[in-house]
């Protein structure tokens, strides 16, 4: 009989870098380590009272809940323009064009920015704020491991080594050697 699956959800805002660096890492590891990663858009407000990025966040979760398949991309686009290149990402137009430059067309951007305000996509952000701290969250990424049976959570964005050691995995540092041949 095989091990349990291994699942990875990780709990992140796009208004926290540290978040970022979770989220990077993850994603390069993800299928190094065989694991399967669930990218839990949470607002990082919810947690500490005072984020900023709720706009953001509620855009991130309609494009989960409708367009899973860009929420890497969004996500990523979102992350560069606040913490690269010191763009705004809370103002509708910013957001736009976030999701523009990830490769969502116009018309699909313009459609979830039109449903950040609805009750669904607040109602879906608060579920998956509430999870996070009921896991102990007190802050933004966390990283919760489903290993053989049991619940590991991780806080920050430098516990990699750690969640390695969970996983019985090897850790090569952010950028692993897979990564950097497929580059």
């Amino acid at each position: 009989m095989g091990s349990l699956p291994r699942t990875l959800e990780l709990f992140y805002d796009v208004l926290s870098p540290y978040s970022w660096l979770g989220f990077e890492v993850l994603c390069r590891y993800q299928h190094i380590w065989n694991v399967k990663l669930q990218l839990r858009p949470s607002l990082l407000g919810g947690i500490m009272k005072d984020s900023g990025s709720v706009s953001a966040m509620r855009f991130v979760t309609a494009t989960n809940m409708e367009r899973p398949e860009m929420l890497t991309n969004v996500s990523r686009e979102l992350w560069m323009r606040a913490w690269s290149r010191d763009e705004d990402i809370t103002q509708p137009q910013s957001i736009l064009a976030a999701a523009e430059k990830a490769g969502m067309s116009a018309e699909d951007a313009r459609a979830l920015l039109e449903k950040i305000s609805t009750p669904q996509v607040k109602n879906q952000l608060r579920e998956t704020t509430e999870a996070a701290c009921k896991y102990g969250a007190f802050g933004l990424p966390i990283v919760v491991a489903h290993i053989d049976g049991k619940t590991h959570m991780l806080f920050g964005s430098d516990h990699m080594e750690l969640l390695a050691h969970l996983l019985g995995e090897k850790w090569m540092g952010p950028a692993p050697p897979a990564l950097n041949a497929r580059l």
